[in-house]
């Protein structure tokens, strides 16, 4: 599993924006409480698809935040983050919040299994 310290891997993902979706190497990715803290980017990853995380942003209002798309799972087998749910969703990543200053991991924090406390939001504000 990738550990603070390691550089991201150099996988491609696909970003859904409003503007369609577009291949992204994993490692040149780095809402507002957060750039006031120095954060260029804010991201949310899922395995799943391009087409799935675009809806899933315009549903959350998420217009602050890169939807990132890892459909066949790659970058998520690459950082070691992979959870395999059977037939309730297949291959599936782990949840976790990371924290990449020039694409070195300087804060990793993965969630235990049916758990939302490390990852949250006010859990990494309060880390940076």
């Amino acid at each position: 599993m990738i550990q603070v310290g390691d550089k991201m891997p150099a996988i491609n993902v696909t970003v859904a924006s409003a503007d369609g979706h577009k291949a992204v190497s994993a490692a040149e990715l780095y809402a507002d409480a957060f750039k006031a803290k120095g954060v260029d980017m804010v991201a949310c990853l899922s395995v799943n698809d391009a087409f799935v995380m675009h809806a899933w942003g315009v549903a959350q209002n998420a217009e602050h935040i890169t939807m990132i798309a890892d459909g066949g799972a790659a970058l998520t087998k690459a950082l070691g983050l992979v959870m395999e749910t059977g037939d309730f969703g297949g291959t599936r990543s782990e949840r976790y919040a990371m924290v990449l200053e020039d694409g070195v991991v300087t804060l990793l924090n993965v969630e235990a299994p049916n758990s939302f406390e490390v990852s949250k939001a006010e859990t990494v504000l309060n880390a940076l």
